[in-house]
């Protein structure tokens, strides 16, 4: 239930699985006290039974680990103190369990380290890294999952691993390489009987702003993993809509998906939807709103440390700041942000200091910075982004042209999959495999 359909009566499954398990064996009860908790985390709000509290207590609880402790047992202690505990309690865990597994990936493991590797990369890793805001290990995590998948032809969890890394390529602003990737999960899945991953296109069509189609994607696949259970993509999809409305300029809408996307701490997605909402808040002159979902979001980039995190949280302070305050904020989230992957972010930092630049009559340093936002935005596909940028540039006196795509054939998905591997030179063999 939990790898074809990801459904809400897995939790409860798994865990009585795991408690008649633990006289006979406690590796393998430990091994399904992680899959209870990587099933909970899916369900979320919508779990019909034991929630991620009661997952990760029962975790706790259960039978201890080995001597020494695999890398199963380190994901399940980190998450049941993460969960438990709350986040700055949990971060040193999940720094650990981020390196166990990336360590574990790098080696030549056993077919029995093997099926931990998998085991733990289907239920935690897939936002461990983002939920660390570190795209070192995200980057690293995601090409070895899919390296070694494809390898071992694992299709139980080959479409999650390249789910995981397009989400990876859409933050750097690789929108085409990220629909690739889509495109090849969902046809595995489709072929397997699995249920598609909806997560990354939700984001990617955000970005992307083609706003009756985003929304539509968005409505329908609210509507499935509702009546499936599947909570954690509730969370995604508001997230998702509040990027889309904040791309628009439309920040009343964007405010109130915000609120929906932070009612329940989704992992992986909480610290993004934090964001949006503190954005939408200032725009909609609700500073309150703005500043309680600010030190929420503190909380976990002070804890990071990372420049990824810091650099978001720089970003979101200015927001709430003036005068000088506001402009070194607004510097220091672009050094941060310019100093690791995630382009998209670094290209909103831009955008939104040209915004208060402009605001200053500062119209000549807004020009460099919201001209760097609007390129990268147009060269990326990120259209909502863009035009804002292109308004504020008009705004400050000068021209620039909305740029236009020329048209090109439609392609079905599997078509455009095909032409890509022919572009990047693999022989007709290989393309069929």
């Amino acid at each position: 239930m939990f790898s074809q359909v990801r459904g809400s009566d897995a939790p409860r499954l798994l865990l009585d699985a795991a408690h008649r398990l633990t006289p006979l064996d406690a590796a393998l009860a430990r091994d399904t006290l992680l899959e209870a908790v990587g099933a909970a985390i899916f369900a979320g709000r919508l779990s019909e039974g034991p929630g991620q509290r009661e997952v990760a207590a029962a975790a706790r609880a259960g039978p201890s680990p080995p001597s020494p402790p695999r890398m199963v047992d380190v994901l399940l202690d980190s998450m049941a103190i993460l969960i438990i505990d709350g986040y700055p309690a949990g971060v040193d865990a999940l720094w650990r369990a981020l390196h166990v597994v990336r360590q574990e990936q790098k080696s030549d493991a056993t077919d029995a380290e093997s099926r931990w590797l998998w085991l733990a990369f289907r239920v935690t890793p897939e936002p461990l890294a983002p939920e660390l805001w570190d795209d070192d290990a995200w980057q690293e995590l995601a090409t070895g999952a899919v390296r070694i998948a494809r390898e071992a032809g694992v299709l139980a969890v080959l479409p999650m691993a390249l789910t995981y890394q397009a989400c990876f390529h859409v933050h750097t602003g690789e929108f085409d390489t990220a629909a690739a990737l889509i495109d090849e999960a969902t046809a595995i899945s489709e072929a397997t009987g699995g249920t598609p991953m909806m997560y990354t296109s939700l984001v990617l069509g955000a970005w992307r702003a083609q706003e009756s189609q985003a929304l539509e994607h968005i409505e329908s696949t609210i509507a499935e993993v509702r009546a499936r259970g599947e909570g954690r993509v509730l969370s995604l999809a508001e997230y998702a809509t509040a990027l889309l409305y904040n791309g628009l300029g439309r920040y009343e809408a964007a405010l109130a998906a915000a609120r929906r996307a932070c009612e329940y701490e989704d992992l992986g997605f909480f610290g993004w939807a934090l964001v949006e909402l503190i954005e939408a808040a200032t725009r909609c002159g609700q500073p309150e709103t703005a500043a309680a979902a600010l030190d929420k979001l503190t909380e976990r980039t002070r804890a990071s440390g990372t420049e990824w995190a810091l650099g978001m949280e720089a970003r979101s302070r200015a927001l709430l700041s003036d005068g000088r305050v506001a402009d070194a904020l607004y510097r220091q989230a672009i050094e941060h942000l310019g100093r690791c992957r995630i382009t998209v972010h670094l290209a909103r930092a831009r955008l939104l200091y040209g915004e208060w630049l402009r605001r200053q009559n500062r119209r000549l340093e807004s020009r460099t910075q919201l001209r760097f936002a609007y390129e990268t935005f147009s060269g990326a596909g990120a259209d909502g982004f863009a035009d804002r940028a292109r308004r504020e540039l008009r705004a400050t006196g000068e021209t620039v042209r909305k740029r236009t795509s020329a048209a090109v054939a439609e392609l079905t998905s599997q078509e455009t999959q095909i032409a890509r591997l022919a572009r990047d030179g693999h022989t007709n063999d290989e393309i069929a495999a």
